[in-house]
């Protein structure tokens, strides 16, 4: 790894994890994706915007928050760690200038998100504090608990999808909340995978995840099933009128088993990391087949 310049640019883009942002980008996506086809063609662009901006925002904070927290704990030793380095273990990043950064980040997120009370009410402000609350819940607790899963199913597919599709519709229905549950699935396996990388580490850190809840066999079949549940419960696309919607996702599933076969076939180690770099990849391809399949 080059040379990073204490607190540079450079180090603060490494600390906000941009590959990370295709799965903050995916609900948003698919939710107005399904507004634009309900709608006719027509949609508000600013709380459009506003929405996509406010979920990077919240993934950069959440990312800051999870280098930071895990740094002051000990639980990212250089010489050990099989992910992605992290930049205040790193020493890119101070400690202290990773802290101020937490806070400016919230509170950009409480700004751009707070003009969308004007386009869906007051209930937009218990919203957008239940996503900063658990931004915070899952690094320092919820994670150690097995929650994680959960909260990826929550917070990078219910709330996202409905939320940016209720902006502009006032309304939801079935068909969004069935959408929004499968993006949870696919988006989850990105936790899934970086999980199981970590699974020897996590044990003797005394984090319980999932992985480690039900041993490495269990999540190699889980990360395959959340895929094909995921496209499975496209079929009720079918009856909304837009078959595409059921049927592009394919293409996702084709790419979803070929990087299972090769998260098994690895199965430890640093080299998981392929797979976890072609799971943020699958899952910007199920977000993008989605969405067409919406608007064609």
């Amino acid at each position: 790894m080059e040379d990073i310049r204490r607190n540079s640019v450079r180090a603060w883009v490494l600390a906000a994890r941009p590959k990370t942002l295709t799965g903050a980008a995916v609900p948003v996506m698919i939710g107005l994706a399904m507004a634009l086809a309900d709608s006719g063609g027509s949609i508000n662009w600013v709380p459009a915007v506003l929405c996509l901006l406010f979920a990077f925002v919240m993934q950069v904070d959440a990312n800051f928050v999870n280098d930071y927290f895990d740094f002051v704990r000990g639980n990212d030793d250089a010489a050990t760690r099989l992910g992605p380095l992290r930049a205040c273990t790193q020493g890119w990043v101070s400690a202290k200038a990773m802290k101020c950064a937490i806070g400016l980040t919230t509170c950009l997120a409480g700004c751009i998100g707070l003009p969308l009370v004007c386009y869906g009410g007051g209930d937009m402000v218990y919203v957008g504090l239940l996503c900063v609350l658990f931004c915070f819940l899952y690094t320092t607790h919820l994670s150690y608990v097995g929650m994680g899963d959960l909260l990826v199913l929550v917070f990078f597919g219910i709330v996202p999808v409905c939320a940016s599709y209720y902006l502009q519709m006032g309304s939801g229905n079935w068909q969004v909340v069935v959408a929004s549950l499968a993006c949870g699935l696919v988006v989850d396996c990105l936790l899934l995978v970086n999980n199981y990388r970590d699974r020897d580490n996590d044990r003797k850190s005394g984090k319980n995840t999932l992985v480690v809840k039900l041993g490495a066999g269990a999540a190699e079949w889980l990360y395959l099933a959340f895929g094909v549940d995921a496209v499975a419960a496209g079929v009720v696309h079918l009856t909304s009128g837009h078959p595409s919607a059921a049927m592009l996702p394919l293409i996702y599933l084709l790419l979803h088993i070929q990087t299972w076969k090769k998260m098994c076939r690895i199965n430890r180690g640093r080299q998981l990391n392929e797979c976890l770099g072609e799971t943020a990849r699958n899952i910007f391809i199920y977000g993008l087949t989605l969405s067409i399949g919406f608007l064609v």
